[in-house]
């Protein structure tokens, strides 16, 4: 700031109000600060201006969960961009659902006085977090999932609802063996197992606890070692329905390497879903529009917005490609994966 008012000939004062759009510069006076600036190339330290007392800066914590996970990746994107276009910066940071490490990073964030919180929370309390909003007066939005403990805005999708369409859909292409693969989530999958229940409840279809499969792990390699273990089985599903992405890709690796015809719906969209041989039928929501909402929401409440905490829920829908539609097929006999 020194070398910007030594090159426009003015106070290092009279730089910092133009900068902060503080006080009032004659045009003229204002016009040399700013030649000067784009000369120099000077950009305002923001972490630095956070650090007066009591003073919070134009930056906003964006706390997510797995960051090679591409959901979280097009969910940041956007959250980013609405930032951004309201004049904040972003600092991006990850808990990868361990409860320690979040309240950890939380900290950090709070230490960096951010002008709010965007966050995915795991499946740890978050009482902590009410005396964040209350005595830090740090705004906080949560995304993807509500948290336990804690009161705030939240933005999410209908999970409990896209189960059931996923189930649904199977059902009236003639299936009633429908196996779940259900991922580790306090949350997410949990309502989706829900709207899967749900749905074969309606169509009078008995729940068969043996086809409901709970990973320890949510990986691909689990996904692929458990549809092999169903598909294999005395009595093996007509049908798959996996509650993430990942998982979809691990059924349709297993299917593949057994040539065993089974209907596959999945629950969110991936690379590639549309290019494959038979393409995957998907449930799938908007996550770019949840970043959205979420940072729309959090710069409301750092402008003072003092309606009481929303929850915004998300439609989802169904793409019909391939997999999905595929009737119940008769099962071959059980075969060791090609090699």
């Amino acid at each position: 700031m020194r070398d910007v008012a030594e090159r426009a000939g003015v106070a290092v004062v009279t730089v910092s109000r133009v900068v902060n759009g503080i006080g009032t510069v004659r045009e003229e006076t204002a016009e040399r600060v700013n030649a000067a600036i784009n000369a120099i190339g000077y950009q305002r330290n923001e972490i630095a201006r956070s650090l007066r007392p009591g003073q919070t800066s134009m930056t906003v914590g964006l706390l997510l969960g797995d960051l090679t996970n591409p959901f979280y990746a097009s969910l940041a994107k956007a959250a980013v961009e609405v930032a951004n276009q309201a004049g904040y910066a972003v600092v991006l940071s990850t808990a990868d659902e361990d409860p320690e490490v979040e309240r950890r990073a939380v900290g950090e964030l709070i230490g960096r006085r951010v002008a709010g919180l965007i966050i995915v929370p795991d499946q740890g309390d978050h009482a902590f977090l009410d005396e964040v909003n209350a005595h830090d007066q740090v705004p906080i939005v949560f995304v993807d999932r509500p948290a336990t403990g804690a009161e705030a805005d939240v933005v999410v999708v209908d999970n409990e609802g896209g189960g059931a369409a996923a189930t649904q859909h199977l059902v009236d292409h003639g299936h009633s063996r429908i196996a779940i693969l259900v991922a580790p989530s306090y949350y997410t999958t949990g309502r989706r197992l829900r709207g899967y229940r749900k749905a074969l409840r309606r169509s009078g279809i008995p729940v068969d606890e043996d086809l409901v499969v709970a990973l320890r792990r949510g990986t691909t390699d689990d996904a692929s070692a458990a549809t092999h273990a169903l598909l294999t089985s005395a009595h093996p599903p007509t049908a798959i329905f996996s509650t993430t992405g990942f998982l979809t890709e691990g059924v349709l690796r297993a299917s593949q390497q057994l040539r065993a015809p089974v209907a596959v719906v999945g629950f969110d969209d991936f690379k590639l879903a549309d290019m494959l041989p038979t393409p995957v039928t998907v449930v799938t929501s908007d996550t770019e529009e949840l970043g959205r909402r979420a940072a729309h929401l959090l710069i409301d409440r750092i402008n003072g917005e003092g309606a009481p905490y929303r929850r915004t829920v998300l439609p989802v829908r169904l793409i019909a490609r391939g997999t999905g539609e595929l009737g119940p097929q008769p099962q071959p006999q059980s075969q060791p994966p090609s090699q």
